[in-house]
């Protein structure tokens, strides 16, 4: 699966990670979470390994070395979007964007009914971004969903602001 978006007169091609790609995913994520920083967030917990991230459903990336990376999980009947992050220094250039509509894409593939998300309500980049691409916040939270925020709640992600469940429909009607 690879994609393209065009995002002001550029194309951006969202592609699948190869095994070489991997290990620049821990620089982008560091690199993301230093946006959290301001907001007094400097805990996160550490991003996952190269081999961890090569065990996911699917990995899929932009920019040559890459810039920005979506991690997308089988959850319940749905792709879960576990991760997105793109280096603040190609941000605000529709990366993400391309990244989360190649999502979109992938889970209509898979033939999934919806793409599901975890994230903090109130950070601008985070649930606010995801709801202007079609996400919308939801207490219908299947099994898996549960179990991931236990798991957020054990790390302690929750100390730092509200914790949403959000889902994108791939169903008209």
């Amino acid at each position: 699966m690879a994609g393209a978006a065009w995002h002001r007169g550029a194309v951006t091609v969202v592609r699948v990670a190869r095994p070489a790609d991997l290990a620049r995913l821990r620089d982008v994520e560091v690199a993301a979470d230093e946006l959290f920083v301001p907001l007094g967030i400097t805990d996160l917990p550490a991003p996952a390994s190269a081999t961890e991230r090569a065990r996911s459903w699917r990995v899929l990336v932009v920019g040559e070395p890459v810039q920005g990376f979506a991690v997308l999980e089988l959850l319940d009947g749905a792709v879960h979007l576990e991760q997105l992050s793109v280096d603040p220094e190609h941000g605000r250039r529709g990366l993400g964007a391309a990244l989360l509509a190649a999502t979109v894409q992938a889970a209509a593939e898979q033939g999934a009914d919806r793409v599901t998300l975890l994230t903090y309500a109130d950070v601008p980049w985070n649930a606010p971004f995801y709801a202007r691409h079609g996400w919308r916040e939801t207490g219908e939270l299947t099994p898996g969903l549960r179990a991931l925020r236990r798991r957020e709640e054990e790390l302690g992600l929750d100390r730092h602001g509200r914790r949403v469940a959000m889902v994108r429909s791939l169903t008209t009607g």
